[in-house]
């Protein structure tokens, strides 16, 4: 199986109204957000050797710049509602890349990471 992984950077806000009021994450906050997305294949490309081209993965770059970069999370509609979690966020990408995007079908897991120390996953076979 070939794999390969792309990160991507943004920043924002949010708050997570369903947790306990004394909880810190209830108030206001932001981080320096990073998702990678990783993407599977039985083999490459016969010509270039690759599953996909790196350059290929923009159409994501774009996404988040345009929907989630700066952005107030809970205000931002691919979340449906939903609270603003790094799960929350990596189950909507991974269902953008799928839904969006040529090589979405080769998405496998995408990762949210709010702090360089934890993440979250949203992989193939999950549900929420």
């Amino acid at each position: 199986m070939y794999m390969l992984a792309k990160t991507f950077r943004f920043s924002a806000s949010h708050q997570l109204l369903q947790v306990a009021e004394d909880h810190p994450c209830r108030r206001l906050h932001g981080h320096n957000y990073t998702v990678t997305v990783v993407l599977s294949a039985e083999s490459t490309d016969a010509v270039t050797g690759m599953i996909v081209d790196y350059h290929d993965l923009a159409p994501l770059k774009s996404y988040i710049a345009a929907h989630l970069d700066h952005r107030h999370l809970n205000d931002v509609s691919l979340l449906n509602g939903s609270e603003p979690t790094a799960e929350n966020l990596a189950h909507c990408l991974y269902e953008w890349c799928h839904l969006n995007c040529v090589w979405g079908p080769l998405v496998t897991t995408v990762y949210v990471s709010e702090t360089a120390d934890t993440f979250a996953a949203f992989t193939e076979g999950s549900s929420l």
